[in-house]
């Protein structure tokens, strides 16, 4: 997975909870995959805008990928899932989804990180690393786990959580290859723009 910036798009973050209308702003080679997250959306809401996100990302090249939601996912025929610690389990989702599908996890320590990858998650999310708003119950994980993570996982991991345009700098200082941004891109005054400034930060990272 060659991919470096993950847009989360999620509905309670977006101004009057329009993903897709944010999702359009965004500058088209800026970011290699998108979560659509939108676990308080009536179903019917919820469907509506993961099927007219996944037509634009696709037209894009971009990876469509859907949080948590086993059935959406397969109903809109997804890329693959994006679970959570309590959420269901690699095994089950893969089983749900198919072989081809990717399924990714969120991890807060190295315990859950070994066990995601040896469960056959494709990639982990790893975080919070500042103190966000979308997760404010979430406490920040310290700078030098990004570097132990670095060492002990082989399958592609983004940091996540409070990052943005003042300190992206900072993230990748610590080691940071791939980032997963939320309120950074959708809480943007100019989502364009931003969206590719921060692109710029990690285009010539390995």
């Amino acid at each position: 997975m060659n991919s470096r910036l993950y847009l989360v798009l999620d509905r309670d973050t977006c101004y009057q909870g329009k993903t897709v209308d944010v999702f359009r702003q965004v500058d088209k080679g800026a970011v290699d995959l998108v979560q659509l997250r939108a676990n308080t959306a009536p179903d019917r809401e919820f469907l509506r805008d993961a099927e007219n996100i996944k037509r634009l990302a696709h037209r894009r090249g971009i990876i469509f990928i859907i949080n948590n939601r086993l059935d959406i996912a397969q109903i809109v025929d997804a890329d693959g899932v994006h679970l959570g610690q309590s959420d269901s389990p690699i095994k089950l989702a893969r089983k749900i989804l198919g072989e081809d599908k990717i399924i990714g996890l969120s991890c807060h320590n190295l315990t859950q990180a070994l066990k995601a990858q040896s469960e056959g998650a494709d990639y982990i999310s790893i975080g919070p690393l500042f103190r966000t708003k979308t997760k404010p119950e979430s406490k920040p994980i310290p700078p030098k786990f990004i570097k132990m993570i670095d060492k002990r996982i082989g399958i592609p991991y983004f940091v996540i959580g409070g990052i943005n345009r003042s300190n992206i700098g900072k993230v990748i200082s610590y080691g940071a290859k791939r980032m997963a941004l939320c309120r950074a891109i959708c809480c943007a005054k100019n989502i364009k723009k931003t969206s590719l400034d921060l692109r710029k930060f990690l285009k010539n990272k390995k």
